[in-house]
């Protein structure tokens, strides 16, 4: 899994052939030792088909197409540990964001039922200021256009159905008290 080459980190500034979308990523972790202080610190390495010190190898090496059929990036927590413990000071958990960002952008296929469960959430908290949970997951399995999908998950519904954590409701309109909030995001966002 961790077996990748260790070429030379390319030069601040110097040109490779690094797809675009990687080139300011890779900028960011070009100090990267390969140290595996990140991996070490990392409480989903496990469930990572690539440990975090590979996967910015990765990055350096501008393996484009093998960093982004991968999930790692996905399964980052965002606990900054790794930020806080580089001994090179590198903003790596910035930077896993930047990554989930890409893969969302880019609508690359592996990542597309993430995409669609983020989307489907956010829509939920807009409508409603926080997640109506029937809803969501009844406009998120209805993105997927499967029908045998929800399938899957109708014993742990029942479950908390039963144990009422989770309510019978229908998609709504909502009071969209959250609207100017997005609309603000979505205007900062073009801006970048």
């Amino acid at each position: 899994m961790d077996q990748i080459q260790h070429p030379e980190p390319p030069e601040k500034g110097v040109s490779t052939t690094v797809p675009a979308p990687l080139r300011a990523i890779q900028e960011r972790v070009y100090a990267c030792i390969q140290c595996g202080t990140c991996t070490g610190s990392c409480p989903n390495a496990f469930a990572m088909d690539y440990t975090p010190r590979a996967m910015w190898r990765l990055v350096l090496m501008g393996e484009k197409e093998t960093l982004f059929n991968s999930r790692t990036f996905l399964l980052c927590s965002a606990c900054y540990y790794c930020t806080l413990r580089c001994p090179r000071g590198l903003p790596l958990t910035e930077t896993m964001e930047e990554l989930k960002q890409i893969a969302a952008r880019e609508n690359h296929p592996v990542h597309k039922k993430s995409v669609l469960f983020y989307r489907n959430f956010l829509e939920s908290v807009r409508r409603h200021g926080r997640v109506r949970e029937m809803e969501f997951m009844t406009l998120y399995f209805l993105s997927l256009k499967n029908p045998f999908t929800p399938l899957q998950f109708t014993p742990l519904g029942l479950r908390l159905m039963g144990k009422g954590k989770v309510g019978i409701q229908v998609p709504s309109k909502g009071q969209r008290r959250l609207e100017a909030l997005f609309r603000k995001a979505e205007e900062l966002e073009e801006q970048e």
